[in-house]
């Protein structure tokens, strides 16, 4: 009977041995893959800040991430177009998060599509990194602890902006936005800084999103007699602003404030046509050493100059995977808690830091076109005139409206 029992418990050991070994030796990693969605914008308005460029910009890191970390998981990269549509784009990310076994998305060009897919990955328990939205609302009213806003918001360019309203006296302003989102966060963001920072508005007019006959908005804004046209759109509809502004000859009496402009639009317009415009960016590909030395390899690979929007999709998608990797999990919560405790500092983001609103905070510039004389090579547009430390560029937690930010 002894001899019986001994032997019994030595194959309940045994077997409670091997139990315990197989758990310890099952992946952290769901299906030992790691899978990246990049959700895009891939033939409209938006295609050119994001688009082929930000899928090869995430790519790149994929390949950069296993070269170097050599990891024990597979990284894989899916991607989609939207078509700024934020019930397509609710669609594919749940079919991603559901069945295709996507962990993160990226990207999400167009506030509308970024804040539907940011319930989506909550509902999910998901991650999204947004590179490409700018609202407000993804770290106020609808944060989630599933979203982090990577790259740029509303609040922050409107800050930038009002650092030159009192310098060259651009006290009245008048805005054309477009009407969505995107528009209506930008025209509040810049509405309060501008008055915070002395000037006043004079008024607003909304145009649909990709619409190609702008005449009678930009009379409504030159009737004003304001000093500054803002316009708050991007993409496409701010390249057809700017071309519009000048067929009306506003521009020599009145000047022209893109809130989102970008180098992309400046190198489609040329220096000529942009040459003294001040800017807002988080990133310039001649920054300094490490900024020109991934740039001139992702030209290599794309053909062109990286935007912010580009170059910060490398930056998201290789940090993520870092923290994966230190994490030793795939798991949101897991993944989510390591990003906020890591610093980040590369050729995207200097002293950036992600909190708990889930805003990376990190330095923005102010920049300068320069004139078509002193660019010495094609994509050579930027004076950098100033650095904007990122606690003084995004909107202090202590006014955050996010339900996980404890006051």
């Amino acid at each position: 009977m002894r001899t019986a029992i001994s032997r019994a418990a030595l194959v309940a050991a045994t077997l409670a041995g091997v139990c315990a070994g197989a758990v310890a030796q099952t992946p952290a990693i769901s299906d030992g893959t790691v899978k990246i969605g990049v959700l895009t914008d891939m033939a409209g308005v938006f295609s050119d800040l994001a688009g082929a460029g930000a899928v090869t910009a995430a790519q790149m890191a994929i390949d950069d991430f296993v070269a170097q970390a050599k990891p024990p998981f597979k990284v894989e990269l899916v991607s989609a177009d939207h078509q700024n549509k934020p019930d397509i784009a609710s669609g594919i990310a749940r079919q991603w998060y559901d069945t295709g076994g996507v962990d993160l998305i990226t990207d999400v060009i167009n506030s509308g599509v970024a804040l539907a897919v940011s319930s989506v990955a909550e509902s999910k328990n998901r991650m999204l990194i947004v590179t490409g939205s700018g609202s407000t609302r993804l770290t106020n009213e609808q944060c989630s602890p599933n979203t982090i806003s990577y790259t740029w918001d509303t609040y922050s360019y409107a800050n930038g902006q009002s650092r030159i309203v009192k310098s060259l006296g651009l006290d009245t302003w008048y805005f054309v936005a477009v009407d969505y989102a995107l528009g209506k966060s930008l025209v509040a963001e810049a509405s309060a800084a501008i008055t915070r920072s002395g000037g006043t508005v004079a008024g607003t007019v909304y145009h649909p999103i990709s619409t190609t006959d702008l005449s009678s908005f930009l009379l409504q804004a030159q009737a004003s007699k304001a000093k500054v046209i803002g316009f708050a759109n991007a993409g496409a509809d701010l390249l057809n602003s700017i071309k519009a502004a000048k067929d009306f000859n506003i521009t020599p009496g009145q000047t022209i404030v893109p809130l989102v402009g970008t180098i992309t639009e400046v190198n489609a317009l040329g220096a000529a046509a942009t040459q003294g415009m001040i800017l807002v960016e988080p990133f310039y590909w001649d920054l300094d050493d490490l900024s020109r030395q991934w740039s001139r390899r992702f030209f290599t690979k794309f053909g062109k100059m990286p935007n912010f929007v580009q170059a910060g999709a490398y930056s998201a998608v290789m940090n993520y995977l870092k923290a994966v990797q230190a994490a030793k999990t795939d798991e949101a919560d897991a993944v989510m808690k390591q990003l906020k405790s890591m610093p980040i500092n590369d050729m995207f983001a200097r002293n950036g830091r992600i909190r708990a609103d889930g805003r990376m905070v990190h330095d923005m510039y102010l920049v300068q076109v320069k004139a078509p004389a002193d660019v010495k090579d094609k994509w050579d547009y930027y004076n950098v005139k100033e650095t904007i430390p990122g606690d003084e560029a995004f909107q202090p937690l202590a006014t955050s409206k996010c339900r996980l930010v404890t006051q």
